[in-house]
């Protein structure tokens, strides 16, 4: 049965909504690894490197790193959606935003806290956005660009990862025991995550993706 355009348009304005707090959350969370100075995920240690770097702030360096990935799809033939363009910039502002809202510490237990609850909240975050259905990252988005070339996604996203980890350390970027710590849980988080955030899409709710 096909569903009354009212009901289109709220399943929509949830989406939407779900869309827009998981990656506002998500910018938070990364705020909180930063602060943790305990080591980010492999992108993020590229993006401080860059804003080590350049003088730019960190949120800065997410959009405009993100603006070129999102280039870099043209040739892969990849689509955006709304999703993409609005990860692009609310990511980077809304790491910015929190930055200001969460001074330095040298405590180390504030620290750790902030390592702990910002991974646990980067999971949910990205169960969120994701969850939402309305467009890849676009760093997700080039991974599976590449991928759709034949290679295997696991590869190519290891690939990018180390790649983008290394040159954000060679300029500055902070690794330590929080990137090892992040890139062991935030799979597991993830896994529960994205089912428990994921909606059918809107007009197709006989559809049930996994």
């Amino acid at each position: 049965m096909a569903l009354s355009d009212a009901t289109r348009r709220s399943g929509l304005t949830a989406r939407l909504v779900q869309l827009i707090a998981g990656l506002v959350l998500f910018g938070a969370s990364l705020a909180l690894l930063v602060r943790s100075e305990l080591g980010l995920d492999p992108w993020d240690v590229f993006h401080q490197g860059l804003s080590v770097a350049t003088g730019l702030s960190i949120g800065t360096c997410t959009i405009v790193a993100g603006v070129v990935v999102l280039l870099l799809w043209i040739p892969l033939r990849q689509r955006p959606g709304i999703g993409t363009i609005a990860n692009v910039l609310l990511v980077g502002l809304s790491l910015d935003a929190v930055l200001l809202l969460i001074p330095p510490t040298d405590d180390l237990v504030l620290r750790w806290t902030y390592l702990v609850v910002g991974i646990v909240l980067n999971g949910i975050a990205t169960g969120a956005y994701i969850g939402a259905g309305l467009g890849p990252g676009p760093r997700d988005g080039l991974m599976v660009g590449f991928a759709r070339s034949g290679r295997s996604l696991r590869v190519v996203r290891t690939a990018i990862e180390v790649s983008v980890l290394v040159v954000g350390w060679l300029l500055g970027g902070t690794v330590g025991i929080g990137t090892v710590l992040f890139a062991l849980t935030i799979g597991p988080i993830v896994h529960r995550t994205v089912p428990a955030f994921s909606r059918d899409p809107v007009g197709d709710r006989s559809r049930n993706v996994p």
